[in-house]
This record gives C-alpha cells, structure tokens and sequence, in this order.
C-alpha cells in the first residue's frame, strides 16, 4: 500500500495507516542491504537545522548521494523521524534521481512541515534531533536500507525585540533597554515567552559596524527583558541570544539612541 506523507502532522487515530504503511516498509527493509552498493552522502536542508514557526509552511530539501557498480535505480523512500509521534515521509513517486556517473546518482525529495496542517502539528516534542532513513536501490538489484542514514534537527522558530529610552538622552544619565524573548508553541501556534534564557545586550557606536556586549541579562517568567546602563554616546542598542537545542539564535534589529 502506497501512503505519501510528506506534510509533517500528529499520528494519531486518523493517520493510523500511516504508520502502519511505515512499519511494513521498514520491516521488509531492516538495516542492512545486498551487494556492493553504499550511500555516500545524505544533506537536509543545507546542513542546518530546520526552522519552523506558528503560520508558514517550512520545506526541507532532502539529497541522497549512492553508489554501485550497476548504477544507481531508485531511491524507494527517505523517511524522518522524531520523538513519538512525529514522523513525515517521502515516495519514490516524490523523489528525482540525478545520474552523477555511471555508478553514482543523487536522489532529491522534500520534506514539508506545516503548523497549520488540518491534521495538526507535532506539538513542542518535536523540537529535537530526528534521523533520517532511506532505502536506495541498484539496477543489479542490490539494495541498501539505514534508518540512520543522518540526523538533522527541528527547530522553535524564535522571536526578539528591543527599546531602549528615553531618546533623546544626556550624558551620563540612564538608558534603560527593554525587550521580550518569545518562540514558536506548537500546542497552540502561538508565541510564548522564552524564560530564563541568557541574553547579551549589546553595543553599536554610530558609524561603526561591530556590536559589543555590554553585559548579560536572563529573561523572565514572560520572556520579558530589561536593564539599564549609562548613557555616553551615540549608537544603537540590541538584544542578542545565543540559541538553545532547540531554538535557533536571534538578534534583535538595534535601537539608535542620541546622546546630547
């Protein structure tokens, strides 16, 4: 039975079928393979990690280099998945093999992660490292199956602002920065503070292009963030936050202060 999943939802009771057609395909094709086939190199999204939000829906391109001495036939799924339930799929049907060499061919597909799905979305868990297996096929019938192939990781699209007052100011008199640390809640598509997270509030003298950090402030119970420093020149004011596992960096745009 052929199910396409491509579109990253809950495996729950309406997607029962699902993942039996994933269970059966893995059982026909434990880890392991025939002949001298190998795969030789598997890419998601670039290398980087795949970024989701509350609205858009988020594609990851998938390759998978092969080799075998008869050349490569197919590539009959690539399949990825994360913390129960999470789990989306590509066919044979959705994947293009492109011939490098006589032995070598590399077979793209597509992920596709949407929080609106009807079907809904994977909820928070899904925020971790996944692996990512397939099975690719020879034309001398050699095969090679590797639920492991890779891994790659989904993340929190993250969300940070910044403001700094009063503006204008005086020398010497206190500036103070506020903010808000939020990203992306898949139990509601919604934006919700990032707590107790270290921030750098950082600075940008006018005219020059490095920022540089100032000191480190933790955000709240609301993600909220606030501090003050002393006012000494012009320049631009930001928040800057490293990333989490499982939220990705994000700078806030800098706030220009004028200091008369």
């Amino acid at each position: 039975m052929r199910v396409s999943t491509t579109r990253l939802a809950l495996l729950g009771t309406g997607l029962a079928l699902v993942a039996t057609a994933v269970s059966a395909t893995a059982a026909q094709a434990e880890d392991g393979g025939s002949g001298n086939i190998t795969i030789d190199k598997v890419v998601v999204n670039g290398g980087k990690p795949v970024v989701v939000g509350t609205t858009h829906v988020v594609s990851a391109k998938v390759s998978v280099t092969a080799s075998d001495d008869s050349g490569i036939a197919e590539t009959t799924y690539i399949s990825a998945y994360g913390p129960k339930p999470n789990y989306a799929q590509i066919w044979d049907d959705e994947i293009s093999c492109v011939k490098v060499s006589a032995t070598t061919s590399t077979c793209s597909g597509t992920l596709t992660f949407d929080p609106q799905a009807s079907t809904g979305f994977v909820g928070n868990s899904a925020a971790a490292t996944w692996k990512l297996g397939t099975l690719v096929s020879a034309h001398d019938a050699d095969y090679i199956h590797r639920d492991a192939a890779t891994t790659f990781k989904i993340q929190r699209y993250s969300k940070l602002t910044v403001n700094a007052a009063p503006e204008p100011v005086k020398k010497g008199r206190t500036v103070t920065i506020t903010g808000k640390l939020s990203r992306a809640n898949w139990d509601d598509n919604k934006y919700h503070g990032y707590t107790n997270q270290p921030v750098k509030l950082q600075f940008r003298k006018k005219n020059s292009s490095a920022y540089t950090t100032v000191k480190t402030v933790r955000s709240n119970s609301t993600g909220a963030l606030r501090t003050t420093v002393a006012a000494s020149t012009d320049g631009y004011f930001r928040y800057s936050f490293a990333g989490t596992a499982t939220t990705p960096a994000v700078s806030a745009a800098g706030d220009f202060v004028d200091v008369r």
